[in-house]
């Protein structure tokens, strides 16, 4: 029988070296007797005193108590709760010492995992650096020793969540409210029986989804139906999984945005849209402009959803089929290129990790442009089926710089194609997210 390995006592002594560089997770790199030390709070150039948190056989964790020399690219932190809170990681560097480190980390990993670099790089998309964060997914607790129900995000490295006031990224009209809901809960006879609050908000409206493990009582319903109405915002209960989410207040809410002047997208509060409307308008026109769009252009959107590209595409070209593994998100596209009066948009089902797409009569035509944004998994199995389907210039929206490098050396040098140009879209300021755009053309 296999002896269970001894955890190793964490040294209790600080302990001063210099920062080498940075960590994709915007770690600071030192190096202590040949040993990798990632330390939390330290930023390249700097000379630190640090505590260790855990000990690897192969590396260590640190967390910074004392910089003597700053980085020129060292800020003070814009939230009360920065290092507590596990939402956001960099809020101690410069927004443009963030840029570079996104950069860096997408080059870093097309080398890596692709074994190239694009001819051009793009310039990075940026708005907004607080109160931008339109989707998420607040944890709640009712925590006996506070007396208190929390909500908000789990604490850093650890699985309790942290005790927040308010949220800086947020969008303000729930970022500020933090607090208020929690006392709001700590009200409700299942104040213990909440499990997280859904947010979702568009220009005008906020929705707050509130997950409740056990049936509410009409009493609970009407507290929350009473805070919404107070606060203007429409309030809904999601006692089982997603399907199960209903309004509470008002009876028949609807959410929708605009991706671009005079198109309106509906959306529920479950469904995925991006966090950061701003960027999510600069990323379309983005894309469109890599695409080189001309009228009789026939193109292909995978992995569309509720039709975020597909429906700016449809107004511009003779044909678009967005596909999407979500039937309801496809019933959602469809609904939402009707409400637009675009009919040259279609949209279909299809498990694209494992259809052949040339199977289906929609691809049978096939396609000279293709758009995809895959989850973070990436698109790897579909993209041996690309070139077949004729398409000449292909455009990939990323969150995950891995996965984009992955499939981006796959196309370049099995599939024909060269990378002209690539960037970064800073989606998620103060984090270390990495969202990216790269555009393809096939080689003659």
């Amino acid at each position: 029988m296999a002896k269970r390995r001894r955890r190793q006592k964490l040294p209790t002594e600080a302990v001063t070296a210099t920062i080498e560089s940075l960590s994709h997770d915007g770690r600071g790199i030192a190096r202590i007797d040949g040993k990798t030390v990632f330390v939390d709070g330290a930023l390249a150039g700097e000379t630190v005193s640090f505590q260790y948190t855990r000990l690897h056989k192969s590396y260590d964790e640190a967390k910074a108590i004392d910089v003597s020399n700053p980085s020129s690219d060292r800020v003070e932190p814009a939230c009360n709760h920065f290092g507590v809170c596990g939402g956001c990681s960099l809020m101690h560097m410069s927004p443009e010492a963030q840029l570079r480190l996104k950069q860096a980390t997408l080059a870093e990993h097309f080398a890596h995992f692709g074994n190239l670099s694009p001819e051009t790089w793009l310039e990075p998309l940026t708005g907004p650096l607080f109160g931008y964060r339109r989707k998420a997914r607040l944890g709640v607790k009712y925590v006996t020793k506070k007396e208190q129900v929390l909500v908000g995000f789990r604490e850093k490295g650890s699985p309790y969540l942290a005790q927040l006031e308010q949220c800086e990224v947020l969008d303000p009209r729930v970022g500020k409210r933090l607090s208020e809901l929690g006392q709001m809960i700590a009200e409700l006879a299942a104040y213990n029986r909440i499990a997280q609050v859904e947010v979702a908000m568009d220009d005008e409206h906020v929705a707050l989804v509130f997950r409740n493990l056990d049936p509410l009582s009409e009493s609970d319903k009407q507290a929350i139906i009473a805070y919404g109405q107070q606060h203007d915002i429409w309030v809904y209960q999601q006692p089982g999984g997603p399907d199960t989410v209903e309004p509470l207040w008002p009876e028949k809410p609807q959410l929708s945005y605009a991706p671009e002047a005079g198109l309106t997208l509906n959306f529920d509060p479950s469904d995925f849209t991006q966090v950061n409307a701003g960027i999510n308008e600069k990323m379309i026109q983005r894309a469109l402009e890599l695409l080189d769009i001309q009228p009789e252009d026939r193109i292909l959107d995978l992995f569309c959803g509720l039709g975020n590209f597909t429906l700016p595409l449809a107004r511009r070209v003779s044909e678009v089929v967005g596909v999407e593994g979500d039937q309801a998100l496809v019933n959602h596209a469809h609904n939402n290129a009707a409400l637009n009066g675009l009919a040259n948009a279609d949209f279909e089902q299809a498990d694209l990790t494992q259809t052949e797409l040339k199977d289906y009569p929609w691809a049978q035509k096939g396609f000279n442009k293709i758009l995809l944004d895959p989850p973070r998994s990436g698109a790897f199995e579909v993209l041996h089926q690309l070139a077949d389907l004729g398409a000449e210039r292909l455009v990939y929206v990323s969150c995950n710089p891995a996965t984009l490098a992955r499939d981006a050396g796959e196309l370049v040098n099995k599939h024909g194609y060269k990378m002209e140009a690539a960037g970064i879209m800073d989606m998620f300021p103060h984090t270390t997210h990495v969202e990216s755009i790269a555009v393809f053309s096939k080689q003659a």
